[in-house]
């Protein structure tokens, strides 16, 4: 086990262990992208990587830029149109997990993208949606990674993007979704799951070194914890390797090396 990695490679490689070998993956951009080509390159070479650009089974070489990178394109196993994509991959549940991202998240994995602050006067305008909130709703199950930081956890999102298990977590029940939501949720201090009953993201993993103390401070709500936390495995050589020679890659391919 190696015990020099920083908070952000631990994130990764804890959700990249999430995916399973036979696992059909909606992928989004940055962190999940990351997270999901480390899956493939290490334990789950047999995973089917899907991008919003109608990508599948696509193995880049180095990260992608955007949905829109030729790297995706020029390794993939075929390329789909977008209507296709979402059409008959995405609605019909051919997905098994959705990886995403957000710029904010709640207590009940919902997902901002939009705006922060009023929508109106917005402090900030975010990206968007793009794709996410369908593949929220319509991915058999959704991994979110995200780095836990008071700016980003809030207790209340000023608007929901992509919904988790709704603003109380019933109501995507209520909505009549088949999917099971949010089932992890990955960050550089911890894993949170949802609780069976409420859905609120629970931590049941804290990563080598960190402490309840640190995520509470970095959280915006009082997060719950589980009654057995237990310690993430930290990185092993090869992940770490392999990870570190992914981000140079990628690294020298869009400086033009």
């Amino acid at each position: 086990m190696s015990s020099t990695h920083t908070p952000t490679e631990m994130m990764t490689i804890a959700a990249a262990r999430a995916l399973r070998n036979e696992d059909i993956c909606f992928v989004g951009i940055g962190a999940p992208s990351a997270a999901c080509n480390l899956a493939r390159l290490t334990h789950a070479p047999d995973i089917t990587l899907i991008y919003e650009s109608g990508t599948i089974a696509t193995k880049p070489n180095v990260l992608p830029l955007s949905i829109g990178d030729g790297e995706l394109c020029d390794t993939a196993l075929c390329t789909v149109s977008v209507p296709e994509m979402f059409r008959y991959w995405l609605q019909g549940g051919r997905i098994t997990v959705g990886f995403l991202g957000g710029a904010q998240i709640d207590r009940f994995a919902n997902l901002n993208t939009t705006v922060v602050g009023d929508y109106a006067k917005p402090k900030v305008r975010l990206p968007g949606g793009g794709g996410a909130p369908e593949i929220a709703t319509n991915c058999g199950e959704i991994f979110i990674i995200m780095a836990l930081g008071q700016r980003s956890f809030v207790e209340k999102l000023p608007f929901i993007t992509s919904m988790g298990h709704g603003p109380t977590g019933r109501e995507r029940r209520a909505m009549g979704l088949t999917s099971r939501g949010p089932t992890k949720l990955i960050t550089d201090l911890c894993v949170f799951e949802p609780d069976a009953e409420t859905k609120e993201m629970t931590v049941v993993s804290l990563h080598t070194g960190a402490t309840r103390e640190q995520v509470v401070a970095n959280c915006g709500w009082a997060p719950r914890f589980a009654v057995d936390v237990v310690e993430t495995p930290a990185p092993t050589a090869l992940e770490l390797e392999t990870l570190r020679s992914m981000h140079a890659r990628t690294k020298a391919a869009h400086a033009g090396a």
